[in-house]
């Protein structure tokens, strides 16, 4: 792999890349990758490089040019090129060098908006992407500044998109994907609102947080994510007030936070009377998500985390996470040192020859059992799926994919579970049968599935598979090539195995939390971004497999449990706390980058404006933009001057019309955005003009706009389907099942489309 910019999604990209077996050379500026001299706020000045560098580029090789070496590009396998097209040419890779150099090798473009549409090389930064893509509008206190996610876990989202990209395409012998940082944040750090708005006839819901979320106990914070009736029935049970449990709107998260004031009010001494552990103790026995907040201190010492060997020494002196999943047959590198500027190492690397691509999509012929539910299993099948792969989703009328009922309903119609918003965005492409693998017939039925599959893939606890008598050597036995992908919350062993988590579960346990929100205030998950972000890990780890597969002809088992993806995207808290013993805290808006970054009020109710200052250049522009007043002709741009900055254009922005700010800045070369609501990126012209929503006619929803991957291209080829739509197709097409054994099954309850007890 090539691995060509500075900015953290391709570093990461190639982390995971060279984690997973790959030689990794960075082209990196001749003045040296900008992660080198990363130091957040509040860290002192170092002599030495970015611990946090050096987890990203452990074990890669350097090339310090400022032209991407040719002979370099000619023996590549993948190149991830993190630049606008402006750059790209500066390096020596127009338009003419990317489509000759995609005829040989697998290319990925990354950049802020992609390389084509009305926004290409518009500045931005991850804070004003966050406000473009509606995550930062969603979040936050109503009578308080929207604010946003901390921790970049967008280059994190957009890093692991173009590992997964980049490999896939290699897999599929070479060819070119352009990708969008905002797209990938889009379709991963908002709840497809856009879809919620036109499913469920809502209107904008405003900023919230989740109720009950982050909490105070006696000796710290616990986290709650609940995302059924029944988890909310037994909390209720859990917290000694259930009479909580027969209100009826309090059985959804719009009606808890319509009455949140009441919820604190009833649970706050609750809480406050015990202990974190004795809170999280007790809501493992009901089965209710709960965890600890962590933070880059106490993570390394949790117990489960030391039990799993989660962190490992790196050789430059500090703990950092493993890399996030375990390969029955193949284990990842381990970690390495970072390579100085320009050490190529003994990289020699013969030239690869013009490859012909298969025609259709790169994962065209591999078949997908999915057993997965929610959103991150559901996710990686999902892009399974879109790349090509014919993936088969298996539910039961006993019990249906849960992200069905989560949300609310719709009263005005019979079948109210298919009109799910987030899991119409998660599961088109993907065709839908019942079975219940409770039964013996159930699971002859599937077991005649997998002999003819290349992957099956859950996200179930543990011990389900298990209790299905259904574990991997059984799998094994109705198809020895099989690869398994498992998605555990938090692994396949250690204290917490069967514990249930969700994605805010691992953002309150794993340290976003502890980074996000006001400063004042309590930890604030991101709010279920990490969900998207597992599945795209787990969707990376199985075409690995199938690569690995390829060349050895042995599938695997692959454990990739959502919390160790999170610790990686959460790595810099513990790295920089074991490098230099400072405990990185929340900073609201200001974020640990730029001395100067705010969400700040315009003119009107409820407009907001995002900015970051990158450096003096952007200082010059801001001033532009301000008319030169004099308070700023000789205020230099440093971190001493920064509250001062902060607090003139606080005032100055009060009076202004928002739209017309954020152009006037983006002219200057400002990094500025409107802090959007969620549903409103559907009216997003960049995102209009590269084709992200394609619009599909579901039979009972009718048209919606559907969400693409993060580059360019059709995908969507289906709607999402409906609860055991393809009963027909498979079960009799391709098992050969007669109508009277459909209706037979169906009968006893193997098979369905109607949840059961509806």
């Amino acid at each position: 792999m090539v691995e060509i910019g500075d900015r953290l999604a391709t570093a990461y990209a190639g982390k995971l890349l060279r984690d997973a077996g790959a030689e990794v050379v960075m082209v990196e500026p001749v003045a040296g990758h900008r992660l080198r001299r990363y130091r957040p706020a509040g860290v002192p000045p170092r002599e030495h490089e970015s611990p946090f560098f050096a987890f990203l580029a452990g074990g890669k090789h350097s090339v310090a040019a400022d032209c991407v070496p040719a002979d370099l590009l000619d023996g590549a396998d993948v190149v991830v090129l993190g630049a606008s097209p402006e750059q790209a040419a500066r390096l020596g890779l127009g338009d003419d060098e990317i489509r000759d150099l995609a005829t040989r090798c697998a290319v990925i473009t990354v950049s802020d908006f992609g390389w084509t549409g009305p926004w290409v090389g518009r500045p931005a930064t991850e804070f004003t992407l966050q406000g473009w893509c509606g995550s930062t509008g969603s979040r936050g206190e109503p009578d308080r500044p929207p604010v946003s996610v901390s921790g970049d876990l967008g280059e994190f989202v957009a890093g692991s998109y173009a590992a997964f990209f980049g490999l896939t395409a290699h897999y599929g012998g070479g060819g070119r994907f352009d990708l969008s940082v905002l797209e990938a944040m889009t379709v991963s750090m908002q709840v497809f609102s856009w879809l919620r708005k036109e499913l469920m006839l809502l209107e904008v819901v405003g900023r919230s947080t989740e109720v009950p979320s982050v909490e105070l106990a006696q000796d710290g914070y616990v986290g709650i994510s609940m995302a059924t009736g029944q988890q909310w029935q037994d909390f209720c049970t859990m917290v000694e007030c259930p009479d909580l449990a027969d209100i009826p709107e309090l059985r959804f998260q719009m009606g808890r936070w319509e009455q949140r004031d009441l919820l604190r009010a009833r649970t706050a001494q609750w809480f406050g009377s015990r202990t974190v552990e004795e809170i999280v103790d007790l809501a493992a026995l009901f089965r209710i998500p709960m965890a600890a907040i962590g933070n880059g201190e106490t993570l390394p010492r949790m117990d489960h985390f030391v039990q799993r060997g989660s962190f490992e020494h790196h050789p430059c002196g500090f703990r950092s996470p493993v890399p996030p999943w375990r390969m029955s047959d193949t284990s990842p590198l381990p970690p390495a040192l970072p390579p100085h500027p320009g050490d190529t190492g003994d990289v020699h690397w013969p030239r690869r020859e013009r490859t012909t691509a298969q025609s259709g999509l790169p994962l065209q012929g591999i078949r997908v059992v999915d057993l997965t539910a929610f959103w991150a299993g559901p996710s990686a099948t999902h892009l399974l799926a879109m790349l090509g792969a014919d993936v088969v989703k298996i539910e039961s009328v006993q019990r249906p994919d849960g992200m069905r009922f989560a949300g609310g309903f719709r009263a005005d119609v019979q079948r109210w579970w298919e009109y799910s918003w987030v899991f119409q965005g998660v599961n088109s492409g993907k065709k839908s049968i019942t079975l219940d693998l409770e039964t013996a017939t159930g699971k002859e039925l599937f077991g005649r599935l997998v002999a003819g599959a290349d992957v099956v893939i859950e996200n179930f606890t543990p011990r389900v598979m298990a209790n299905f008598g259904l574990d991997y050597q059984t799998l094994r036995s109705f198809n020895d090539r099989i690869i398994e992908v498992r998605m555990p919350g938090f692994g396949l062993d250690g204290p917490w195995r069967d514990r249930v988590g969700f994605a805010m579960t691992m953002e309150q346990l794993a340290g976003l939390a502890w980074l996000t929100g006001y400063p004042d205030g309590l930890p604030t998950a991101p709010r279920g971004a990490c969900d998207p972000l597992a599945g795209v890990h787990a969707a990376f780890l199985t075409v690995a497999a199938l690569e690995h597969r390829r060349r050895t002809g042995q599938g695997q088992l692959v454990e990739v449990p959502m919390i160790d993806v999170v610790l990686n995207a959460s790595a810099l808290q513990v790295i920089e706390h074991d490098a230099t013993g400072v405990l990185l805290n929340r900073r609201g808006n200001r974020g640990h980058e730029f001395a100067v970054q705010n969400v700040y009020a315009c003119a009107g109710d409820e407009q907001w404006i995002a900015i970051s200052i990158r450096d003096e250049d952007d200082w010059s522009g801001v001033k532009r933009v301000l008319g030169q007043p004099r308070w700023a002709a000789e205020l230099d741009y440093a971190d001493e001057n920064a509250d001062l900055i902060d607090d003139r254009l606080a005032d100055w922005l009060v009076n202004r019309d928002r739209d017309a700010t954020v152009a006037a800045l983006l002219a200057a070369g400002v990094p500025a955005a409107p802090v959007l609501q969620p549903p409103d990126v559907l009216d997003n012209p960049a995102l209009q003009a590269r084709g992200f929503f394609q619009s599909r006619e579901h039979p009972l929803c009718g048209p919606l706009p559907y969400p693409r991957p993060p580059v360019t291209g059709d995908f969507v080829s289906t709607p999402a389907p409906l609860l055991g739509e393809h009963n027909t197709d498979i079960l009799g097409g391709l098992l050969g099942l007669t109508a009277q054994e459909l209706a037979d099954l169906e009968a006893d309850g193997v098979i369905g489309s109607w949840p059961k007890d509806l």
